[in-house]
């Protein structure tokens, strides 16, 4: 595995693998890799001939009171991970090196109304600092494919936009979140929580499950089952940012067009704040298959 810590040595990198003629998959992260890291680099691995990751905590997507400097960076352990997983490239580079003249006079890419909902409301500017780092590293990188989890579903949605809009040649591919066998997704936030609160994160799917099972049955009163989630995430000891059904193309609210419903929940378990999903097919047929995917 080769480590590049700045943009020329990447692209050199990436411009000998184009010359022998193969195709590359990008998998972009936060490092403090877990399970679900690994996921997306095996997915990778299926999809291209090179597989390149980087490791970028990204202060331009943290909020002024956000966990920017408490955020674990483990380098070490996240290397070892990678090369035995069989990563042909690891970028990590530093704040300088993707911006040269510092934040303030950074280009910001943004994706209206996506990027303006859900986490977005709560967490100003979050996505422009996502979009804008994505954007910039796919240009570094130019990949042929990259790979994200789908347990940020809205991230997920927004790259997908801006992909589209930008007309960037680039194929995005969501991998299925993983979870622990108590159905908490795994986040590097999770190591944030106290023994007592880790026994009761896992009620965020338990609750989205839930939900999801009562559409199934034909329950159609998205506002009540809303508001009976964060009722019962409140009782649990949770903080409900959000949690709402929608259209899981858009975003926006259910309507007689939608034909994959997204339950979306924000929740903050003493200090650390978690996010999941479920999704749900209103095609009768594939059903079972929605409800099978936890």
């Amino acid at each position: 595995m080769r480590t590049c810590n700045n943009k020329a040595q990447l692209q050199t990198a990436v411009k000998h693998c184009r010359k022998e003629g193969q195709t590359v998959a990008f998998v972009p992260t936060m490092g403090n890799l877990h399970q679900g890291h690994l996921d997306l680099v095996r997915k990778a691995r299926k999809l291209c001939d090179v597989v390149v990751v980087s490791i970028f905590v990204n202060p331009l997507q943290f909020g002024p009171n956000e966990d920017l400097d408490a955020y674990p960076r483990t380098m070490a352990a996240d290397k070892e991970k990678l090369f035995s997983e069989g990563v042909n490239i690891l970028y990590a580079p530093g704040v300088d090196d993707i911006y040269p003249e510092g934040m303030d006079h950074q280009t910001v890419v943004s994706v209206p109304d996506l990027g303006d909902t859900l986490c977005g409301s709560s967490r100003p500017g979050h996505f422009d600092g996502v979009t804008t780092v994505v954007s910039k590293l796919f240009n570094i990188v130019q990949p042929d494919t990259a790979i994200f989890g789908e347990k940020d579903f809205q991230q997920l949605s927004i790259v997908r936009k801006m992909v589209e809009d930008l007309c960037m040649p680039i194929t995005i591919v969501g991998v299925a979140t993983t979870r622990d066998r108590d159905g908490l997704a795994m986040s590097s936030r999770n190591g944030y929580l106290s023994p007592e609160e880790r026994r009761i994160a896992p009620l965020l799917h338990q609750t989205l499950n839930t939900c999801r099972e009562a559409i199934a049955c034909g329950f159609d009163n998205f506002l009540q089952l809303e508001s009976h989630a964060r009722m019962q995430l409140l009782q649990a000891g949770f903080e409900p940012d959000y949690f709402a059904i929608r259209d899981a193309r858009t975003l926006r609210a259910v309507t007689d067009n939608t034909e994959e419903v997204a339950i979306l929940a924000a929740a903050r378990l003493g200090n650390t704040r978690l996010i999941d999903n479920v999704r749900l097919s209103l095609n009768p047929v594939d059903d079972w298959r929605m409800l099978a995917d936890g």
